[in-house]
């Protein structure tokens, strides 16, 4: 998808948004015996693999294009050269049926004939305060993406539970008979009297949903009301932050290639420290995560899974055969709680369904699909009977290297989410 047509279909989501802001959402009920989390804050990254940021496969590799094979090794760009394939076909054929050695053949193109970018991997000097998070708090090792595809599909799994067949990063304007009525996780927070908001740095995603686009009123805010409800102790009881999709290779944060990895670990930065310098945070959890592996490699086969429903594929001529029975590659996931485990990694099978199953057995909600109903509730990363981490550990800082920034800027521009 090219820059201008972006810049255009983020617009039509946004003049979506027709309803004012003067709404005052309402305080929810009392918190469960069983779990102190008064605070649920969801913030999702874009296009990064597990091995990609933590995994470090050395001696790994996958065959080239040009013959030959291509070794995973630590990248020292911060932007890649271009971005990688990571639609429905383009995932489909690096996973190759659990083979897992398309990445390279899948990704070749002019400025990198070997397709060689994508077994790269960083490192803590490259990414110290992921690293320090990472290990302060609880992470998991097999948090997968809901679907063998793109950012829309897993963002509607993060959301609904289920992309409801789409494969695509389609907006609501190419569904004119219902503008993606499907029900969401905001529905059903707002049946039971749930206080929530989204926080956007640039477009909340969600207004992807007619329910949120005519819910704006007391949900949707500038991320700068984040940082302020953060710092007064304000925050709803559900939270969803949005990073800057598009911009400039050292503005966007959203950490999708080839914007710069260092300005995303940031962002990512200021919305955790806000959080744990908060009033807020005795009762709070934090869930750090990706959409999507972005097309970089990993190097465990994502496991099989519960249909959500019984939608089929919007496949079109030409795509890849394939059903929503099983997950995506393996991203990035870290807990950030006063309750998270210290140093934990977690072995259990999870997906973007296991955020929803969390919110939905937190807050006595139902399920949206059969696979979320199915999933793990990330109960496995907290100890609730112990806050071991009130008071937080102090963090490496997250630097912007101002020589690789300037590298970025030769960096070409974004062109698909």
């Amino acid at each position: 998808m090219r820059v201008a047509r972006r810049l255009g279909l983020l617009g039509i989501v946004a003049a979506l948004a027709a309803p004012t802001l003067s709404v005052v959402e309402t305080a929810g009920p009392a918190k469960a015996a069983a779990n102190p989390i008064d605070h649920v804050v969801v913030l999702m990254q874009e296009n990064r693999s597990f091995d990609h940021y933590f995994g470090q496969q050395v001696g790994a590799t996958n065959p080239s294009p040009l013959g030959g094979t291509v070794s995973a090794f630590h990248q020292t760009r911060y932007c890649e050269v271009a971005d990688l394939d990571h639609s429905w076909n383009g995932a489909h054929n690096e996973y190759d049926n659990g083979l897992m050695d398309g990445f390279a053949r899948q990704n070749a193109v002019a400025a990198d004939p070997s397709g060689s970018r994508a077994m790269g991997y960083y490192t803590a000097d490259d990414l110290p305060y992921y690293y320090g998070l990472k290990d302060a708090f609880a992470s998991g090792d097999r948090y997968f993406q809901s679907v063998l595809s793109q950012t829309f599909p897993n963002r509607f799994y993060l959301l609904a539970g289920t992309s409801f067949g789409h494969i695509r990063n389609d907006f609501p304007t190419s569904d004119p008979s219902n503008q993606f009525a499907q029900r969401t996780i905001f529905e059903n927070l707002d049946a039971q009297g749930i206080s929530w908001k989204i926080y956007y740095a640039q477009i909340p995603f969600a207004f992807e949903f007619a329910y949120v686009r005519n819910h704006a009123a007391g949900h949707v805010f500038p991320i700068s009301q984040y940082y302020a409800d953060a710092a007064s102790g304000n925050l709803p009881q559900v939270a969803y932050v949005d990073p800057v999709f598009l911009g400039p290779t050292n503005v966007e944060n959203d950490e999708h290639p080839p914007s710069n990895v260092q300005v995303g670990e940031n962002f990512a930065s200021n919305v955790v420290n806000s959080l744990t310098t908060s009033p807020n945070w005795p009762s709070s959890a934090l869930f750090l995560t990706y959409d999507e592996n972005g097309g970089f490699f990993d190097s465990v086969p994502p496991p099989s899974a519960v249909p959500p429903d019984s939608i089929p594929p919007q496949l079109q001529a030409g795509d890849v055969p394939g059903a929503f029975d099983r997950l995506g590659f393996r991203v990035p996931m870290t807990v950030v709680s006063p309750y998270a485990k210290p140093h934990y990694v977690s072995h259990e099978v999870d997906d973007h369904t296991s955020i929803l199953k969390f919110i939905e057995n937190r807050f006595a909600l139902p399920s949206l699909t059969a696979r979320d109903a199915a999933a793990n509730g990330l109960t496995d990363y907290f100890d609730f009977t112990n806050a071991a981490l009130l008071n937080p550990p102090a963090l490496p800082a997250a630097p912007i290297d101002p020589a690789h920034a300037a590298q970025c800027l030769t960096a070409p521009p974004n062109g698909a989410f």
